[in-house]
């Protein structure tokens, strides 16, 4: 006489099993197309900081920029670490005042021009307390 052999289904519900009864999931298959497109969240600091002991934020007062696209209000990114060269523009000091202004240097003399045709160009002469407090990286820009 032959045993008939029943078969049940292999899967039986998950009610009978508890979260820690599963140790681990084995994900199996392809993943979701989308994975591949995904990215992390732009850090504004890692884009856009070189040399964070050295880098500090300031809002520009005034219009002495505006040729430069730099506005009253508009928020600079200045690097105490970058060399000053001319034509860049630089954050001085000139008699203890903070200026933002284009740096020009030529053999003999050094000015900072300002980007709007209100204000004259500035020649510092070798008895001004004079000096760069750092070079202008970036503008942050409200809309």
């Amino acid at each position: 006489m032959e045993i008939e052999q029943f078969y049940n289904a292999g899967y039986q519900g998950s009610k009978q099993f508890k979260q820690l009864d599963v140790p681990n999931a084995d994900a199996t298959g392809f993943g979701s197309p989308t994975d591949d497109y995904m990215d992390r969240g732009i850090d504004l600091n890692q884009q856009l900081v070189r040399n964070k002991p050295a880098t500090f934020f300031m809002r520009v007062q005034g219009h002495s920029m505006i040729n430069a696209c730099i506005h009253h209000g508009d928020i600079v990114i200045v690097d105490r670490s970058v060399k000053p060269i001319s034509g860049k523009i630089i954050i001085a000091v000139v008699d203890g005042e903070m200026l933002i202004r284009r740096y020009e240097r030529t053999i003999n003399k050094v000015r900072l021009i300002p980007e709007t045709p209100k204000l004259s160009p500035m020649e510092i002469s070798e008895y001004s307390d004079f000096s760069i407090w750092g070079v202008v990286t970036y503008v942050i820009k409200a809309m």
